[in-house]
């Protein structure tokens, strides 16, 4: 096998689009130069910042494409144009952005500004849609782990991108605006041909994909040190320099896993295939298991209802608490460094639960054959413990810390679960849809609850709130959603349990040559 046509190089590419694809994460660099230069007040600038909400959720149209391209006889150069798309996207709504900021260009109506974030928000779903379903097809027996991998290297990556403007443009905003319309474009461009399926011998492909795991978490690691260090004290620039460096250096690291896994893998093919003729038993049996549901077959299942409800429950709240983290901690005396710290800790933490929950599920669907729903039940239960820490005792280090933990896990957890309730043909399509319950959640819980009730209290009190009482009925409201979402996702769970006992332990033990 040629190491261009590698999964294991296909997913270190993956992994480096990843890193650059988190661009949405780091809108508080620019917003205000975006405000100031546009002449917006600050509600224009949150219209704004929620079309970059609503691009980087809804991505059907990406789920589309990716099916209809995947089930053509050119599949290969049918993944391109998934990139494509998406790398277009993100150059015109960035560079459209920086023509906009910088004055090139007169200043355009509110709506075109939106259409621009919204384009460049959008272009992250392509991204994302094909890294995640490529990682599917690739490890079909550790799903939740490679998903968990994609994940959280996109939950850092807004860090990482951060770490680099701190760098080379720090202080300007405005140029970070056409780096970003330029560096993940062409990093998208170079690596995107590297990107396939390819689900060769995948009896062995655990330890190399803990490999993986190990680097994320290494870098997850750092990241929160130079974090925390950055919000104590003031770096030079030879420091930053230094930082960035070694932060680049940890990234290249997969491809070391990457040929590590390969060789071996090259290895055990020139061995000979022990038992060949029963081969195409397994492979009947197999077939005959599949289970592939296109979206309007998905929709038309009480499973998909559970799923989505239990996102828009768990997913909405979640962002509405982070949408509100500097609101509530000016509220709860917390110092601007302490505000800031907190905001940029919450991509570590929401990493941590991108990456355990793929992990953890997957440890625990092989070693007790138990269905992976439960697991979003126990983060929901872990999530109302969170908001009663938050709106009881305004203690927002420890809540957030659970909040963010189980907030990332459902990015993992729901994908995979998808993949292996409704099939994997039309996963993009579908995990996508369920993923629209973010937005719709967020505006709920975020406009209609915390909104409302904070408005309600600062008027009640001469245009200012302080203390407790300015959050708590809204978070006492949040952990009660939470348990509904319990009561969603645990029917889910108890639906599918026969599946996972018996249908998906079946292949597994056939991937692992049991």
């Amino acid at each position: 096998m040629q190491n261009s046509n590698s999964k294991w190089l296909a997913t270190v590419a993956s992994i480096w689009i990843q890193c650059t694809s988190g661009a949405t994460y780091t809108f508080g660099i620019y917003s205000a130069t975006l405000k100031s230069s546009q002449g917006y007040d600050q509600s224009t600038l949150d219209t704004v910042s929620v079309f970059k909400d609503i691009g980087a959720n809804i991505g059907l149209l990406s789920g589309l494409l990716y099916d209809a391209v995947s089930s053509s006889s050119c599949f290969g150069s049918g993944l391109l144009l998934v990139y494509v798309a998406g790398a277009v996207q993100f150059f015109a709504g960035y560079f459209m952005m920086w023509l906009c900021v910088t004055g090139v260009i007169d200043r355009p109506d509110v709506w075109v500004m939106c259409l621009f974030m919204f384009m460049a928000a959008h272009a992250q779903t392509f991204f994302n849609t094909a890294n995640v379903v490529v990682a599917v097809r690739n490890f079909p027996g550790y799903s939740g782990t490679a998903v968990g991998i994609m994940k959280g290297f996109l939950g850092l990556s807004g860090a990482m991108l951060i770490q680099i403007y701190h760098t080379l443009f720090d202080g300007k905003p405005t140029t970070y605006l056409l780096m970003l319309a330029v560096f993940p474009t062409v990093m998208t461009l170079a690596l995107m041909s590297l990107v396939h399926v390819n689900p060769s011998n995948t009896s062995n492909d655990k330890p190399h994909l803990n490999r993986f795991s190990l680097i994320a978490l290494i870098i997850a690691t750092y990241l929160m040190i130079i974090i925390i260090f950055q919000n104590i004290f003031t770096f030079p620039l030879w420091a930053h320099i230094l930082t960035t460096t070694f932060l680049l250096i940890m990234t290249l690291s997969p491809l070391h896993v990457a040929f590590t896994a390969q060789t071996t893998e090259q290895q055990q093919q020139q061995q000979p295939e022990p038992f060949p003729i029963m081969e195409p038993l397994v492979m009947t049996s197999e077939a005959q298991d599949e289970v592939e549901m296109n979206l309007l077959q998905a929709m038309g299942t009480i499973n998909f209802w559970l799923l989505f409800l239990a996102m828009v429950c768990v997913l909405g709240s979640a962002l509405a608490t982070i949408n509100n983290i500097t609101q509530m901690g000016e509220s709860l005396h917390y110092s601007t460094a302490e505000i800031n710290a907190m905001v940029s800790l919450w991509s570590i933490w929401n990493f941590l639960g991108r990456f355990g929950g793929g992990f953890v599920s997957d440890w625990f669907l092989h070693t007790y054959g138990g269905g992976r729903p439960l697991f979003i039940s126990l983060t929901q239960l872990l999530m109302v413990v969170g908001y009663l820490i938050i709106g009881l005792t305004g203690n927002l280090y420890i809540g957030l810390v659970i909040v963010g933990v189980c907030y990332g896990s459902q990015w993992s957890l729901m994908p995979t679960i998808t993949s292996e309730i409704f099939g994997v043909k039309h996963m993009g399509t579908i995990f996508n849809t369920i993923g629209a319950a973010n937005p719709i959640g967020s505006y709920i819980f975020s406009v209609q609850v915390i909104g409302k009730l904070y408005d309600k209290e600062t008027q009640a009190r001469g245009g200012s709130c302080y203390g407790l009482h300015c959050f708590m009925l809204s978070y006492l409201i949040f952990s009660v959603v939470c348990v509904v979402g319990v009561v969603f996702s645990f029917v889910l769970f108890l639906r599918t349990r026969g599946f996972y006992a018996s249908i998906l332990q079946r292949r597994l033990k056939k991937l692992q040559g049991w």
